[in-house]
């Protein structure tokens, strides 16, 4: 037997959770809170308010056969369908070439490669890290998938797979572009878009089945756990106390907030917060060396996320496992919450104080530097909300020093808030389509869960929808997007998501062929 099997720890983990859970199942409150779940969800089914969120969408129901999918798809699919046809052509030398034979190998491996990508992001420096490496390796992934479609007849682009609002976002954002205050500023947020949508769509159309899905996510893993670790040494060595990034009259004793390879210990927080979710996943669909492997990966993620003392960000985590554990099996919600305030006293003093400081915002300068911003925002959006001042904080900038400054003197560089910053952006009609997008996808993703029947498929799938409403909680109080590296890892759990749908449906065709 393995080290692991015989780890004393694992075993007493395993067997404390097991016991709870049989407990739980059998104990007088377990079966009420059967009988209670039971009864809600009758009456929810039942609600007109359950029908008109649960039902399919006209327009997302016709997309599909729409005229206007079909022709943004064949167009998206005129490269694919070229090296198919080169690919006809010449099938004896592709055949015969050891290099061809290499490029359609290596074509057919797309989305192990969007794993290579994520764990070489997240691994890498902030000093060695260039934003034009996220749209050239995203182009490169497009590029790879293309020459693998040749030999692959069923290998295409699936735009249809993200749904009709992904589409009208992106025509929003074209608009946005087009119509923005200045175009030059907001062309290399434009390629920050792009590179996170094509990272999507590369990853859905190349995903078939479960374990490739579930490799790209451990190689992000992976990048994140570097991460975790030099975050944690950080934490352990201490780094220099910042102080514009904690108020010092609240936090005297807080050492400084580790940043790992993020530049800013939010940047790092929000990474930790959407990817923490999805290393749960691996820990319960894991085998004992891999439930291992998964479980040092997460103590060594929550450690350091503990060490950025980001508050929306624990926040948001807070948030991802809740949503977690309310899709898997929401009675454990009670029991969770319990024992996360009876942990409270246990956690050290200076991450004790931090949660209290969460209860004196209007005590807090970073609290009320944020309402400061969003007063200067009004500010803004009073001549600019319908149409939006373009695409980019550069020109949000810029725009921003024809307005009176904050009350500090100071101009702000984005709204701190993820909503906001988009509505100022794209305008309103760009807002709606965003959260018609994020709407739609969560909806999709839940009712996805529910049909699923493989059960590591379901684990997956309510993690990233778990970590995807964590940051979308933490985009309230922070521009999530402003580091573009926790852009393109928000793309990607969006992509994560749409992979499940994906190979749910694909699970479901093939239960009713």
């Amino acid at each position: 037997m393995s080290i692991t099997e015989n780890s004393w720890f694992l075993r007493v983990f395993l067997a404390a959770w097991l016991g709870l859970k049989q407990a739980g199942a059998n104990s007088v409150l377990g079966r009420a809170l059967d009988r209670v779940g039971e009864w809600f969800c009758l009456q929810a089914k039942n609600s007109v308010i359950w029908n008109a969120l649960w039902r399919e969408g006209a327009v997302s129901r016709r997309w599909p056969d729409s005229i206007a999918c079909r022709v943004f798809t064949a167009i998206l699919n005129i490269p694919c369908a070229l090296v198919k046809w080169i690919y006809q052509l010449g099938r004896d030398i592709w055949a015969g070439s050891l290099f061809c034979r290499l490029i359609a190998a290596l074509g057919g491996a797309t989305s192990f490669f969007v794993g290579v990508f994520l764990l070489v992001m997240l691994a890498a420096p902030h000093s060695l890290w260039n934003n034009a490496y996220g749209f050239a390796a995203a182009a490169g992934l497009l590029g790879l998938f293309v020459i693998g479609s040749a030999s692959r007849p069923k290998n295409r682009l699936e735009l249809d797979r993200l749904g009709p609002y992904m589409t009208l976002y992106l025509a929003f954002l074209c608009i946005a572009l087009a119509g923005s205050l200045s175009t030059h500023l907001s062309m290399r947020f434009f390629f920050f878009h792009l590179t996170g949508f094509l990272l999507v769509l590369v990853l859905v159309s190349s995903v078939r089945r479960y374990e490739q899905l579930q490799l790209v996510v451990a190689l992000a893993v992976l990048g994140i756990s570097v991460a975790a670790l030099y975050g944690c040494y950080q934490g352990y060595v201490g780094v220099e106390v910042v102080p514009s990034q904690q108020d010092m009259t609240l936090n005297a004793d807080m050492p400084g907030r580790v940043y790992s390879f993020f530049d800013n210990p939010n940047n790092f927080a929000e990474q930790l917060a959407m990817l923490l979710p999805l290393e749960l996943a691996l820990f319960l669909n894991s085998r004992w060396r891999g439930k291992l492997l998964s479980l040092l990966s997460l103590c060594l993620g929550v450690v350091a996320i503990g060490f950025t003392y980001g508050r929306a960000s624990w926040i948001g985590l807070a948030f991802a496992v809740v949503v977690f554990v309310i899709l898997m099996d929401w009675r454990w919600v009670p029991v969770m919450l319990i024992l996360g305030l009876a942990a409270i006293p246990f956690l050290p003093e200076t991450i004790y104080n931090r949660i209290l400081t969460i209860f004196k915002a209007g005590e807090d300068s970073s609290v009320q530097y944020r309402f400061g911003i969003y007063d200067t925002t009004k500010n803004l959006m009073e001549d600019y909300w319908v149409r939006g001042v373009g695409l980019g904080s550069d020109v949000m900038k810029k725009v921003f020093q024809t307005y009176p400054t904050n009350f500090d003197g100071s101009y702000p560089i984005h709204t701190h808030n993820n909503y906001l910053q988009m509505w100022g952006e794209t305008g309103i009609l760009g807002l709606l389509a965003f959260l018609a997008l994020l709407l739609w996808q969560l909806k999709s993703g839940v009712k996805a869960f529910c049909a699923a029947a493989d059960v590591r498929l379901r684990r997956l799938l309510a993690a990233a929808i778990g970590g995807f409403c964590g940051i979308l909680v933490i985009g309230l109080a922070e521009y999530t997007w402003f580091y573009p590296r926790n852009m393109f890892t928000w793309w990607f759990l969006f992509g994560v998501i749409a992979a499940c749908v994906k190979l749910a449906h694909l699970q479901k065709d093939k239960r009713t062929a």
